[in-house]
C-alpha cells in the first residue's frame, strides 16, 4: 500500500479506496478481518485518527462492519446495505471553524433516521470539492448537504449540477451561490451585523473598524448590514478603517491591518471582525503592542464558536445557530428526497448577540 502525501488526495480517502480494491478484487472476502489501527500505523504510516475517518466511512458505505473486541471485518454489501440511506456532506475543514458543530448537528439529525453520514473536507478548494464529488456518485449518495467553497460562484455552480443532473438533491449550508435557485439554509447576517453594529453605536462609538472577507455570501451580507447601521445612525463610511480581503482564510491579511491599523488608534474607538477567529488575532495584536481591550479599543466577533475562556479576552459576538443549522439542512435533505417539498425552499436562523467584556460603554 503506497501512500501519495505529495497528492491534493486526502490521506484518509486514499487508504478508503485502497480497502475497497482489496475487498472488490477479493483480496478481504466476507468474513476477513482487516488489519488493526496498529498495524495500518506501520504499513503505511498514517495518523490513527487518518485510519479511523477511512474505516468508519466504509462501516457507513457497508463495506465493514466492526464487532466489540474483536476487530473490523469485512461484510457483504448485498447483505447489509439494504435501503439505508447515504447523505454526504461537503464542509471546509471539519477540524475547526463551524464545520465540526455543523457536522454534529447533522449526524444527530441522520442517527435518528438510521442513516449514514459521509464527511468530506474541501479545504475551501474547488479541486477537491470535485474530487469528493465524484467518489460520493460513485457511491450513490441520495443527498448532499454542501458548504460551497472559496472558489468562484461558477465554480460552485459546477459542484451543484453534477449532482443534480443525475436527480441527487442538493442543500447548501451556511453560504449560499448567487443566482442559482437551490435549496439553503443559513443564518440572517445581515440583521445580525446590523445588530452588533448597533450595540457598539448605542454603546457610544462612532468610529467603528471592520475586517472580514467579501469571498463568501455570509461575509458580504455582514458588511452590509455594518453599513447600514452607520447609515441608520447618520455615521459616515470611513473607507481608511474597512478592510476586505477576497481569499482564503489566512492569519497574514488580519495580522497587517490590525498592526496598521492600531498605530492609528485615534481614528476608531471600536472593532467588528468579521469572525471570531479573526477577533482573537486582533486582541493578540493589540495586547504585543500594549493597547489594552478594551479600556482603549473594543472588539466584538461573529459566530460564538471559540471557547473564549481559553482567549486574553471574553469577546462579544453574535451567536450562529451552527448545530441547528445541521440539523434543519438534514431535514430540509430528506423532505427533498422523500419529494415532501419542492426545489427552491429557504430556511434562516436567527442570531443572537452574547454580550461579554470586550465592549466599554463610552457614554459613561
Amino acid at each position: 500500500m503506497i501512500i501519495d502525501r505529495n497528492s491534493p488526495v486526502p490521506q484518509y480517502f486514499q487508504l478508503q479506496r485502497w480497502l475497497v480494491e482489496q475487498i472488490e478484487q477479493g483480496v478481504f472476502k466476507p468474513g476477513d478481518k482487516i488489519p488493526t489501527e496498529a498495524e495500518f500505523v506501520h504499513m503505511a504510516g498514517l495518523a490513527r485518527a487518518t485510519i479511523r475517518q477511512a474505516i468508519q466511512n466504509l462501516v457507513n458505505l457497508g463495506y465493514l462492519i466492526r464487532k466489540r473486541k474483536l476487530g473490523t471485518f469485512v461484510i457483504s454489501r448485498n447483505a447489509n446495505n439494504g435501503n439505508r440511506k447515504i447523505i454526504g456532506l461537503l464542509v471546509p475543514d471539519i477540524r475547526v471553524g463551524y464545520a465540526p458543530e455543523l457536522a454534529r448537528g447533522a449526524e444527530d439529525e441522520a442517527a435518528k433516521n438510521k442513516e449514514s453520514l459521509i464527511l468530506c473536507s474541501t479545504d475551501d478548494l474547488f479541486i477537491k470539492a470535485e474530487y469528493h464529488t465524484e467518489r460520493l456518485i460513485e457511491n450513490s449518495v441520495a443527498g448532499v448537504i454542501f458548504v460551497p467553497t472559496a472558489a468562484s460562484d461558477e465554480n460552485n455552480k459546477l459542484i451543484v449540477e453534477k449532482f443534480t443532473s443525475r436527480d441527487i438533491p442538493v442543500v447548501l449550508a451556511d453560504r449560499i451561490i448567487p443566482g442559482v435557485k437551490i435549496d439553503h439554509v443559513t443564518t440572517d447576517n445581515f440583521n445580525g451585523a446590523y445588530r452588533i453594529t448597533e450595540y457598539l453605536i448605542n454603546n457610544g462609538h462612532k468610529k467603528i473598524a471592520i475586517t472580514l472577507s467579501t469571498l463568501f455570501s455570509s461575509e458580504r451580507e455582514r458588511l452590509e448590514g455594518y453599513k447600514k447601521a452607520l447609515a441608520d445612525y447618520n455615521i459616515p463610511v470611513d473607507k481608511s478603517i474597512i478592510q476586505t480581503h477576497d481569499g482564503r482564510y489566512s492569519e497574514k491579511p488580519y495580522l497587517d491591518f490590525a498592526r496598521k491599523l492600531f498605530k492609528q488608534s485615534r481614528k476608531f474607538t471600536a472593532i467588528f471582525a468579521g469572525h471570531d477567529r479573526i477577533a482573537y488575532l486582533l486582541s493578540s495584536v493589540a495586547a504585543d503592542m500594549g493597547i489594552k481591550i478594551p479600556d482603549e479599543i473594543s472588539i466584538v466577533g461573529y459566530d460564538d464558536l471559540l471557547p473564549h475562556c481559553q482567549h486574553q479576552i471574553s469577546l462579544t459576538t453574535m451567536h450562529q445557530p451552527i448545530y441547528e443549522m445541521g440539523i434543519e439542512s438534514m431535514k430540509l435533505i430528506n423532505a427533498r428526497i422523500n419529494g415532501l417539498v419542492s426545489p427552491g425552499q429557504s430556511k434562516v436562523l436567527k442570531s443572537y448577540l452574547v454580550e461579554r467584556d470586550s465592549v466599554i460603554n463610552r457614554k459613561k
